[in-house]
């Protein structure tokens, strides 16, 4: 679909000597810092909804789980690496919702590569995220390419990190 906010650019448009005319030329006033932060409230609610959600979720693995058991299934292993990476794909929320648990993830299991696994998995098996490949590209196989290729390497890159902790 269509970009409903899509802006067309003059040609040899540059983005600093714009954005220090522009400053120049910006009346700072009572009005236009009340309209910036009412704008920024209205406009944060999506994301703030999900960082809701994501602290809800830690919560409630705080509550019903003990440290202990955390650390277990989901530490600085090659079996806890696995149950995040896991996890992490059917889970499927946004990286906003995830930073609570990425961070119980760092703190209570101990595991700085499990949060990082976490996080970045989480974004790369995104079905949304593979949906707009795929639309974008026409092609199922270019669309797969990217958690084919993005998850070991976060795997590695997790696994790395770990063993920094050990």
């Amino acid at each position: 679909p269509d970009n409903s906010a899509r802006q067309s650019m003059p040609e040899h448009f540059a983005f600093w000597p714009e954005a220090r005319r522009r400053i120049k030329h910006t009346q700072f006033s009572a009005i236009f810092f009340r309209s910036m932060i009412l704008d920024g409230l209205r406009e944060s609610r999506m994301v703030m909804r999900w960082i809701l959600f994501g602290i809800v979720l830690a919560s409630l693995v705080r509550a019903f789980v003990s440290p202990e058991q955390f650390g277990t299934f989901f530490g600085p292993t090659l079996a806890g690496l696995g149950l995040t990476v896991l996890v992490a794909t059917i889970m499927e929320v946004c990286s906003e919702g995830s930073t609570p648990i990425a961070a119980d993830l760092l703190t209570r299991a101990k595991a700085p590569g499990n949060s990082f696994a976490f996080l970045m998995t989480g974004v790369a098996t995104d079905y949304t995220e593979i949906m707009v490949m795929k639309d974008t590209t026409r092609s199922w196989k270019i669309a797969l390419f990217l958690p084919l290729l993005t998850v070991p390497q976060v795997l590695i890159v997790a696994w790395l990190m770990n063993l920094s902790t050990i």
